[in-house]
């Protein structure tokens, strides 16, 4: 926790704050050990962002906090077939291409890499710049600026908009990839640390890719993707997949990309923003290792236990077993908190103008039974992952009792 403290202190101060406001960020985190970790990398005024970040400040103001802390992961590529996600913005019923790009800009190309110049277009499909009043007046909030990836551009304008919108009283701080890569640079370059001395230990570092690859082989298949070991390299246009390979992290398609699996090692190509982390790194540093609650997506309270489960696994191959009975006392690990408000016909624009401000949709969304305000709750009955588990929970291939779900908290 005093680690996740510096980390937060560093981002806020990088995000303007001065020291006094960045060390309050940090002593709330720790008396109200609370994050959001939802939705990725998109635009404040993106649907799926917009309405998670309402249902998150309704429990801050609630409850009287200033900083709402928000985790976003960016290791995602665009995808211009389907129109949505990170490069799209949907207003008024139009999908509008954030940065204007054409599809060779986009198709494979991961938001978090420096290939850029990015700046905002919001245009349509028949490429006009901001093609309505609403996209006119959004577009000049947003900042004007040349931005070396996507994923930045998107932060910066969210910071920008969260202060003209959603007002002063709760701070946004936001933690991205390389903010958390950061955090784990600095459990490697701490010898006294557990993460320093699991990972020397190379006997063990083979521990979690095994277990990932029995969990896809059953009825837990697809919770927790095997798709890097531990860390994706930063390429010059996209994220690349890494194996542990005799010793170290390698692309199985160059042999020019390796890094020795080694604390001093990982560190060094982390600080060199070469290395961004796995959804299980992210999640030992920021929820699993210091107690802090993880507000997700519809996916996440099943996968955060099996994280859970796997860091149990480590743990007990360390010999910590001091660390073992910790992770057993921490009741409650995560909550659903992505897409909880979710109308049929969401669009934040209206939401806004029809209600008078943010402040006055805070009170409007309070006022609903939660069975309302979360709409007909497709993001669980039409996801194949919950659908498949609904069937092994039927026949019993899933129990309650299961090793992986000991470790929910439940």
């Amino acid at each position: 926790m005093l680690l996740v403290r510096s980390m937060v202190e560093r981002v806020a101060q990088k995000a303007g704050f001065g020291l006094d406001d960045a060390r309050s960020a940090s002593l709330e985190l720790t008396a109200s050990p609370v994050l959001q970790t939802g939705p990725h990398t998109l635009l404040l005024f993106e649907p799926d962002a917009f309405y998670t970040h309402l249902f998150s400040l309704m429990g801050l103001q609630s409850s009287g906090r200033r900083w709402h802390v928000t985790y976003a992961g960016s290791t995602m590529s665009f995808k211009e077939s389907a129109k949505k996600g990170p490069g799209w913005l949907k207003m008024e019923g139009e999908v509008l291409n954030l940065f204007g790009l054409p599809r060779s800009r986009m198709d494979g190309r991961s938001i978090c890499c420096s290939d850029g110049p990015y700046q905002f277009a919001l245009s349509n499909s028949a490429g006009v710049e901001a093609p309505t009043g609403a996209a006119k007046r959004l577009l000049e909030e947003l900042p004007p600026t040349l931005f070396p990836s996507a994923s930045e551009a998107i932060k910066v304008a969210n910071a920008k908009l969260w202060s003209s919108h959603f007002g002063r009283s709760v701070n946004l701080l936001q933690l991205d990839d390389f903010d958390v890569a950061g955090l784990i640079a600095d459990h490697l370059e701490d010898p006294t640390s557990w993460l320093y001395e699991f990972f020397i230990a190379e006997r063990h570092a083979a521990v979690l890719p095994d277990a990932i690859d029995r969990l896809n082989a059953g009825p837990w298949r697809g919770w927790v993707r095997s798709t890097t070991d531990y860390f994706w390299y930063v390429g010059p246009e996209r994220v690349l997949p890494l194996v542990l390979d005799d010793g170290n992290l390698r692309d199985v398609a160059s042999t020019d990309v390796m890094v020795k699996f080694a604390p001093d090692k990982i560190a060094s190509a982390i600080r060199d923003r070469k290395l961004l982390p796995t959804l299980f790194l992210a999640f030992l540093v920021l929820s699993i290792l210091p107690g802090i609650r993880a507000l997700g997506g519809c996916r996440q309270p099943v996968y955060l236990p099996v994280l859970r489960y796997l860091a149990a696994l480590c743990v007990e191959r360390s010999g910590d077993g001091d660390l073992l009975n910790d992770l057993r006392q921490d009741n409650y690990p995560g909550m659903w908190g992505h897409r909880v408000l979710r109308p049929s016909a969401g669009d934040p624009f209206h939401d806004i103008n029809g209600s008078g401000g943010i402040l006055a949709l805070v009170e409007d969304y309070g006022s609903l039974p939660l069975f309302e305000a979360s709409g007909d709750l497709t993001s669980f009955t039409g996801d194949t992952l919950w659908s498949e588990m609904s069937k092994h929970l039927a026949s019993g291939e899933i129990k309650v009792s299961a090793a992986e779900w000991k470790w929910s908290g439940v």
